[in-house]
């Protein structure tokens, strides 16, 4: 299926290693619940965050920037917003594990391609709360690099988180292929890169040639 040998695996961590728990909505509802706002419906929450989410432009994860994400969220809700309040306790609720899911494919896979000698690496949009969560989510030893957004200070699709990657791991970037959710940040970027790609779509809501819908299909892929 590739045109060079695979030597190395790289991995978006939102939507593809791990997933916000028991969601976005409902971390949220609780929070403001004990900051005196009880009442707003999980669901709601989940639903504005989305429409807050795909409205950004030029994210670079922030601190100030994920303040303005959260009161775009709760906006016409309570008020004061958030980030006069509570928003300081939602961000250390996001950098503690029980507010994460790891996938359950995760492990297993990662197991498997470290034990056919696979290098293996994360490139993410993330801040500075990333490399921590990875340790207490008992992830950050399985990786040979680490690439994250805040520390190269571009986000992914730009070509300077994959490059860095490809050295951290040293292969070159043909060698490696990048699994993502995203089509624009992460296979799309990976590409222009010169990394191989796959799309995980987790949910198998979209026809597009080459998805997987679990890190089980990707290692039949490297299998073959």
């Amino acid at each position: 299926m590739f045109p060079t040998p695979i030597k190395a695996v790289t991995f978006d961590v939102g939507g593809t290693l791990i997933i916000p728990w028991p969601s976005v909505g409902q971390v949220y509802a609780e929070v403001a619940a004990a900051y005196g706002h009880a009442g707003l419906a999980p669901e709601l929450l989940n639903q504005r965050f989305t429409a807050a989410w795909r409205a950004l432009k030029d994210f670079e994860h922030s601190r100030a920037q994920w303040a303005d994400l959260v009161d775009a969220t709760f906006h016409g809700l309570i008020e004061p917003l958030p980030s006069r309040t509570f928003f300081a306790r939602l961000y250390e609720r996001f950098a503690e594990p029980a507010a994460w899911r790891v996938f359950e494919d995760v492990v297993p896979a990662l197991n498997v391609l470290r034990s056919r000698g696979f290098g293996l690496g994360v490139i993410s949009n993330w801040d500075e709360r990333l490399r921590p969560l990875l340790r207490r989510l008992r992830l950050y030893d399985y990786f040979e690099a680490i690439v994250i957004s805040c520390e190269v200070g571009s986000p992914k699709p730009a070509r300077i988180a994959f490059s860095q990657a490809a050295s951290q791991l040293a292969v070159p970037p043909s060698a490696v292929l990048h699994v993502g959710d995203s089509l624009e940040r992460d296979v799309q970027g990976a590409q222009a890169a010169g990394f191989a790609a796959v799309w995980l779509d987790r949910q198998a809501t979209h026809a597009y040639p080459g998805a997987v819908s679990s890190l089980r299909q990707v290692v039949e892929l490297l299998m073959q």
